[in-house]
């Protein structure tokens, strides 16, 4: 009878410690971690994520996230981890998501697509390491497209490598390199301190700066030896570029490239996108400051210098770029007048319709923009086997509808912004005018005799 009840007692203390421990590891999962049925039930009300034309990029379904487009936008996204965002938006916006209201994004889904396929193809062609793109919409800063490759899918991202999943259209930082002279040209335009039509002496190299301190640059495209400034632009002249600066104040310059986003904060609420430099202004010297008037020595994301080059197709006034419907009201400012704005488009136009017409014009349509071919700086000093390739300008140039930038990095075959980051350019803004069903403009011809 003593045996029976000691066994029964301990039978009975078996069962009070597995029911304490049930209690406590109940209390742990509410204190540090829900249930798992609960976490089903957090991962289903979960809001989506969609576009303003009602195209789902990101839901729920029962206890998945899902992905409906694949890689589409991947890096935008971000994924989802067992009941949180990880990265991108997912992240940025986890709080809004759980709490089932959904995040509308600008991204227009057909030029996404064809920015990641235009893009992908030209990475793969030309041997490079990565790429991006983003598109604008001129007049409001809508962003219609950042496409980044190598791809990534959310739906799987266990499986891929993380440096797939980087959002570089945001975060990357280069030197824009020969892009940024239409910026620095349209200052000076504005400053009076050249036209378009101003002839300089322009040999294929010149030193700059004093005997202690200075520097000689060298063009890259042979030329004639006088260049007005439209020729400048057209043979992406850096001799050109240092008289046109040579008497550009240094804070004056200085002030337009700040007021064009280099080195500023991009003011996109919750979204993670860096910062790209500009020298402190106590350091520039004529060095500094001629180099920077053809992009070395600062530097830019893909998403900055399509803001910046939106300036120009946007009359003059630089708007803050928009991704979430609804959220914020527009930021503008003006950097140059309508009219300078005007007159450098015009050059932007001739750099695509006289310069590179194969490369980066679409017969019929008015495009314009300015290449950039960028040394990658390597251990502290600017190699010569590692480029970047880049490309920023807007169509249609009379009446600007669409901003594209374009940066591809380290390309083995034909790395030159002519060859790769400009085609780029074509190919997306065919796509986007189709898009339009926008059709050619009609050229007029002589009658038959």
């Amino acid at each position: 009878m003593e045996m029976k009840i000691r066994v029964r007692s301990r039978v009975m203390q078996v069962v009070a410690l597995l029911a304490f421990c049930t209690l406590v590891w109940a209390y742990a999962q509410l204190e540090w971690g829900l249930p798992q049925g609960v976490r089903r039930a957090v991962v289903q009300v979960r809001g989506s994520i969609v576009t303003e034309d009602g195209s789902v990029l990101a839901r729920s379904v029962g206890a998945k996230r899902v992905y409906p487009n694949g890689p589409l936008a991947g890096q935008l996204l971000g994924m989802m981890g067992d009941t949180s965002g990880l990265e991108g938006l997912e992240a940025a916006y986890d709080s809004r998501l759980s709490a089932g209201q959904n995040l509308t994004l600008t991204i227009d889904p057909a030029i996404q697509a064809a920015a990641e396929s235009v893009l992908k193809a030209a990475v793969l062609e030309h041997q490079a390491e990565y790429g991006s793109v983003v598109a604008l919409d001129t007049k409001t800063g809508k962003v219609l497209a950042t496409a980044n490759y190598p791809a990534f899918d959310p739906n799987s991202w266990r499986g891929q490598d993380a440096s797939a999943r980087r959002n570089r259209a945001f975060l990357d930082r280069f030197e824009p390199g020969s892009t940024i002279k239409g910026l620095v040209v349209a200052a000076a335009i504005q400053e009076s301190l050249t036209t378009p039509d101003s002839v300089y002496d322009t040999p294929m190299s010149r030193r700059i700066g004093t005997r202690r301190i200075g520097a000689t640059i060298h063009d890259a495209v042979a030329h004639p030896s006088a260049l007005t400034t439209t020729q400048i632009l057209r043979y992406s002249s850096n001799v050109g570029m240092s008289h046109i600066v040579e008497h550009f104040p240094n804070a004056s310059l200085y002030h337009y490239l700040s007021q064009y986003g280099f080195g500023q904060d991009m003011p996109l609420p919750s979204v993670q996108a860096a910062t790209g430099s500009l020298q402190p202004l106590r350091n520039w010297d004529d060095v500094v400051r001629t180099t920077n008037a053809f992009g070395q020595g600062m530097s830019a994301t893909t998403l900055q210098l399509a803001a910046a080059y939106n300036t120009l197709a946007n009359g003059g006034l630089y708007v803050a770029p928009r991704l979430v419907v609804g959220e914020g009201q527009p930021q503008s400012r003006e950097v140059i007048s309508a009219e300078t704005a005007r007159t450098t488009r015009e050059l932007l136009h001739k750099v695509v319709s006289e310069g590179i017409p194969q490369a980066a014009g679409i017969k019929g349509y008015a495009l314009a923009g300015k290449t950039g071919t960028a040394q990658v700086v390597v251990g502290g000093r600017y190699s010569d086997t590692i480029y970047d390739s880049v490309f920023a300008g807007f169509f249609p140039s009379d009446r600007p509808r669409v901003t594209l930038a374009i940066m591809v990095h380290g390309a083995k075959e034909r790395y030159h912004g002519s060859m790769l980051a400009a085609p780029i350019y074509r190919d997306v803004a065919a796509a986007i005018l189709s898009k339009w069903a926008e059709p050619p403009e009609q050229v007029a011809t002589d009658p038959a005799p």
